[in-house]
């Protein structure tokens, strides 16, 4: 999608922040009550730097991290505002998108919605350094295909979306025909590849290892985006999953920093090919009084090596204000009591509660850059590069909708000092400085660069092997596939032309899940395994189904729900560590 500054709009956003400042309507529910975050009176006044807005579009703060994967806003037909047009969401009049091939598993079991465990193998990199001379065939690594795999819950946040209060772990805060849904986070429990770090303007925490960390996305906007809070519309909490709990630097928007950003000696590191179990639910706090939050347990079954995370407000999580974007101390808590196909996040593209997904589009390969330009890292002034040259660029023809290339880094930066020799593995773009995504789909994610099978070869990546989760010893009945890809597009109409999977770029290529199972067992793989013993590609990327948009109101590929047949033996037992 092409990114727009919408002239029209500027004047409607300058109004819209003078009413924020005297009151908020939610549409036919104006009369409700936002929920009280907490009831502490402590609050966090935004500083210069943090996360008020994921998108990096604040005007009144500066992201630290420049490259934050954010969570997919949703589109709304018919509605045009400072906010909504054409169907897709603007964060301060510039479009956003990302493309976020989704897994979601449904059960209608109690505790389905609120407690998860997930066990799977990370997948390992080609020993050869990767390559840029020949697309759909170079040696590729994992931060070239992904910058984020995740697990996904729904979050409640009575101060996000649409402004109404939440009941924890109950299914009566779902969106239906008449209600817009109660206030609602999205929490991504992200998995960081190695190769190309600093992790603070970068992708990676080191050369050689993935970390991962607990993300929570809340959105400062009324129901239908009607009125946003321009200085934090996508608020996002942030804390590396850490061996001693410890967040490395303030988690919440209003306050996190560099520190935040940057692992420590306590961030949990893990080995490609390490097996690991993360568990995610609802927890006490410790000396909270009764008090509980969200908590993600990871475990490294390969080393024997623990960590985790807790939002909450102990930790320095904080929800934000829609009417002046302080934080207030808070304990997140699951949404939902059941992962039934309507509980949902009312404002997240992808229709999902519980899932497994690998964010992809961020990447392009180079072999030369240009148009330097700089970042002030807490004092650290960092080059970056805002053009790239190369056979992907060439493939691919002119930028199209692209304003630029950047961030983009030559092999072996150290980023002055803030990464570690040998520093950066390729030359390369993260495409997600000016736009979110490689707007032009030319980079190697969308070539059939991805993992075959669950051993590396010496050109492509081993796949991740998952099992399918579980919720109390039991695993979840159905499952679908979906992609919000064709948010991305900017050929993608109202009417449905233009609207592709894969996307329209020179690879011709989309990856898409496989499942793996015999009579014992069964597995979930991702890339591009198509072939071998008890393989069910369920037709390779139409798994994606169809563009749903005349249904939902924006573009929303969406597959057929189908039984979870794998055998009970697959699901490993959740417990609450």
């Amino acid at each position: 999608m092409k990114t727009r500054r919408v002239e029209r709009c500027r004047a409607a956003r300058r109004a819209i922040a003078s009413v924020l400042a005297l009151t908020i309507a939610v549409g036919f529910y104006a009369a409700a009550t936002p929920a009280k975050a907490s009831t502490t009176k402590v609050q966090y006044a935004p500083r210069t730097t943090g996360e008020l807005d994921c998108n990096g579009y604040s005007p009144v703060q500066t992201s630290v991290k420049h490259s934050m994967l954010c969570t997919d806003i949703r589109g709304f037909a018919n509605v045009d505002n400072a906010n909504n047009w054409n169907s897709r969401f603007y964060d301060n009049g510039i479009y956003i998108g990302h493309d976020e091939p989704d897994m979601t598993f449904l059960s209608s079991a109690a505790g389905s919605g609120n407690d998860v465990t997930w066990t799977e193998t990370i997948g390992k990199d080609p020993a050869a350094p990767p390559t840029t001379t020949d697309p759909g065939g170079d040696v590729t690594h994992y931060f070239e295909l992904t910058p984020a795999p995740w697990f996904s819950m729904a979050i409640c946040d009575g101060d996000s979306y649409p402004q109404l209060p939440c009941t924890a772990e109950s299914d009566s805060n779902a969106p239906t025909s008449r209600f817009p849904g109660a206030g609602s986070a999205f929490m991504e429990m992200q998995l960081y590849p190695p190769g190309m770090p600093p992790f603070v303007d970068s992708t990676s925490c080191d050369d050689t290892h993935w970390c991962a960390a607990l993300t929570i996305d809340s959105l400062e906007c009324t129901a239908e985006f009607a009125q946003c809070n321009n200085d934090c519309e996508e608020p996002v909490n942030f804390a590396f999953i850490q061996t001693n709990g410890v967040p490395a630097g303030p988690p919440s928007p209003q306050l996190s920093d560099v520190e935040t950003e940057t692992p420590n000696a306590e961030t949990l590191l893990m080995n490609p090919g390490d097996k690991i179990k993360v568990h995610m639910y609802d927890a006490p706090v410790p000396g909270g009084h009764g008090a509980t939050a969200f908590k993600v347990v990871l475990d490294d079954l390969t080393t024997g090596q623990s960590g985790f995370m807790q939002a909450s407000a102990a930790n320095g999580f904080a929800n934000t204000s829609i009417t002046n974007c302080a934080g207030t101390p808070y304990n997140f808590q699951p949404e939902y009591s059941t992962a039934s196909a309507t509980n949902i996040v009312p404002w997240a593209a992808l229709r999902t509660n519980v899932s497994t997904e690998f964010e992809t589009g961020h990447f392009e390969g180079c072999t030369s850059l240009s148009k330097p330009g700089h970042l002030n890292i807490g004092g650290v002034i960092d080059t970056f590069y805002k053009k790239c040259h190369g056979v992907y660029e060439k493939a691919g023809g002119s930028e199209g909708p692209e304003t630029s290339d950047a961030l983009c880094y030559p092999a072996g930066d150290t980023h002055n000092g803030l990464a570690q020799a040998p520093g950066d593995l390729l030359t390369g773009c993260e495409d997600n400085y000016y736009q979110n995504g490689d707007l032009d789909f030319d980079g190697q994610p969308y070539y059939p660069d991805w993992p075959t099978g669950a051993k590396p070869t010496s050109t492509w990546a081993g796949s991740f092997v998952e099992s399918p989760p579980a919720s109390g010893g039991s695993q979840y009945s159905r499952f679908f596939f979906q992609t919000d890809i064709a948010l991305s597009e900017s050929t993608c109409t109202a009417s449905g032309a233009g609207c592709t999977v894969p996307p329209n770029g020179p690879g011709h290529f989309y990856p898409y899940w496989s499942e793996l199972g015999t009579s014992s067992t069964c597995k979930i793989e991702f890339g591009n395994v198509n072939s071998g013993t008890g393989v069910n590609a369920f037709g390779q990327d139409g798994e994606y189904g169809t563009d749903q948009q005349a249904a939902l109101g924006y573009p929303e590929f969406i597959g057929a729900v189908m039984n979870n047949t794998c055998p009970a033996s697959s699901a490993p037992h959740s417990h609450a560590t």
